[in-house]
């Protein structure tokens, strides 16, 4: 499996691990079949992502997905933080080999579910509910995709 070498450098020197202790948001998310788990903690002021932290137990593109996940919504709004996409992440990495797409699906849907946590103990309407790949239980993250969706290659 030939990894891009962003990737690399995500997995080797990851961004923002750690954990929030005072955190306005807790997403966790885990992958049984492959073992990869993550935790995805923020903070928000002015309902904007001001500081993202992650601990992941998982294979190199799990931390990498993870790592780069962090980078890539720190600033953000919340709403524009649940529309980073599996294909977004994969192409700030450089591309991901089409078997560890799912490392990208797990890292937004943690992201997701920590916004959606902030927002339900603020007593708001969570606003990632319906795109949470991992909360469908017909989700499968080994599934075949078609073609064209994994046509990112790690260079």
């Amino acid at each position: 499996m030939l990894y891009s070498d962003k990737v690399m450098d995500h997995f080797n020197n990851p961004r923002n691990v750690g954990v929030i202790d005072d955190a306005d948001g807790v997403g966790e998310v885990g992958n049984p079949v492959c073992g990869d788990m993550m935790k995805i903690t923020i903070k928000v002021d002015d309902d904007r992502i001001s500081d993202v932290k992650f601990q992941t137990l998982g294979c190199g593109a799990a931390i990498a997905t993870s790592s780069i996940v962090t980078e890539m919504a720190r600033g953000m709004s919340l709403e524009e933080a649940v529309g980073i996409t599996k294909r977004e992440v994969a192409d700030e990495l450089g591309g991901l080999p089409p078997a560890k797409m799912h490392c990208s699906v797990l890292a937004t849907d943690g992201l997701k579910k920590a916004v959606d946590d902030f927002l339900v103990s603020h007593g708001r309407e969570p606003i990632a509910v319906g795109t949470i790949s991992h909360d469908d239980p017909d989700f499968d993250p080994h599934a075949e995709e078609p073609e064209d969706a994994c046509d990112i290659e790690a260079e």
